[in-house]
């Protein structure tokens, strides 16, 4: 995995004093880490029936929609407040200063259909629990959640777990 977490920028003090902000968009950039890391990523669901892949704007994007292929299943994108076309259902979450919104299509998850959140990295949880909650609220059934990059000390990965979601991520780094 050293090879991939080499592939990953990090910028200190971004977006604020005493950030490290890992930027995963240099990973994305290398063709054959891209490919190892949808590889690797896809791996520990390939057991699993999975009906869609709902990824977290914006890179999660970019991760879900080749992971779904990669699966075998469809995509449902998980938006920010008034990005998307249709009618939808949106859930709040809480931000260091603040609140926003996340939002799907309110037909984008069928009930029963099982769901894998995925996004570039998870750190203190929150993003990600707003996206589960669509999910359960959608009628779906969360089979898991896969990120890049686990920032372990920020505690979403437990947030998640706490609520007995399975968390796979593909390294973890030391502070934040």
């Amino acid at each position: 995995m050293a090879d991939l977490k080499n592939l990953i920028r990090t910028i200190p003090d971004y977006p604020k004093p005493g950030i490290l902000f890992r930027d995963v968009t240099t990973l994305f950039g290398d063709a054959q880490g891209f490919k190892a890391t949808l590889v690797r990523m896809a791996e520990p669901w390939r057991g699993e029936p999975i009906d869609a892949v709902a990824g977290i704007e914006a890179r999660g994007f970019i991760l879900g929609g080749a992971l779904a292929d990669r699966l075998g299943c469809g995509f449902v994108p998980i938006r920010k407040k008034g990005k998307l076309p249709w009618k939808t259902i949106g859930q709040e979450y809480t931000l260091e200063y603040g609140v926003d919104i996340i939002e799907i299509h309110e037909d984008a998850i069928r009930p029963g259909a099982r769901i894998l959140i995925v996004d570039d990295l998870i750190a203190t949880g929150g993003t990600a629990e707003a996206a589960a909650k669509l999910v359960q609220r959608s009628g779906g059934a969360i089979v898991g959640a896969a990120f890049v990059v686990d920032l372990p000390d920020l505690g979403g990965r437990a947030r998640l777990e706490g609520m007995g979601i399975r968390c796979e991520a593909l390294m973890a780094f030391d502070g934040h």
